[in-house]
């Protein structure tokens, strides 16, 4: 890994930090009933996938939000971190913790279906509803 392509982030406080091995182009927004509740609006994050490092990890609390995936948040000032599918530990990252925004696309809106009217985004995006999300991700049939 060169440090050059690493990227860096932290929390408002600074206690939770993160490096990922590569810097991510493309960011999304999930509209969806409970990343609305968690972040008072659509949770603005990107696909790290597991190449993450947290560090700081004292400082990390996770509520599990489904059977599949929780949210964590760190524990002294409050800022949203991640939503991790548990199964896969696969990490689904905030946007607003990278220390550099500038690089990245705003490129997919997922659960459009939930979007409250109240708001609106001007960039063209790929928009799936909640059901084709979950048809994409869903473990099969057989496994739940």
């Amino acid at each position: 890994m060169s440090d050059d392509s690493r990227t860096t982030g932290k929390c408002l406080c600074g206690a939770v930090k993160i490096t990922l091995a590569s810097r991510p182009k493309e960011v999304g927004a999930c509209h969806c009933n409970m990343c609305r509740r968690w972040a008072s609006g659509p949770s603005m994050a990107f696909d790290a996938g597991k190449d993450i490092k947290v560090e700081g990890k004292a400082h990390v609390t996770a509520y599990r939000s489904s059977e599949w995936g929780e949210r964590a948040f760190c524990k002294t000032c409050g800022s949203n971190l991640y939503f991790r599918l548990v199964e896969a530990d696969s990490y689904v990252v905030c946007a607003g913790l990278l220390d550099d925004q500038d690089s990245l696309a705003f490129t997919s809106q997922i659960f459009i279906d939930s979007k409250p009217d109240f708001y609106d985004f001007a960039n063209n995006t790929k928009n799936l509803t909640a059901a084709e999300f979950i048809a994409m991700y869903a473990p099969p049939a057989d496994k739940a």
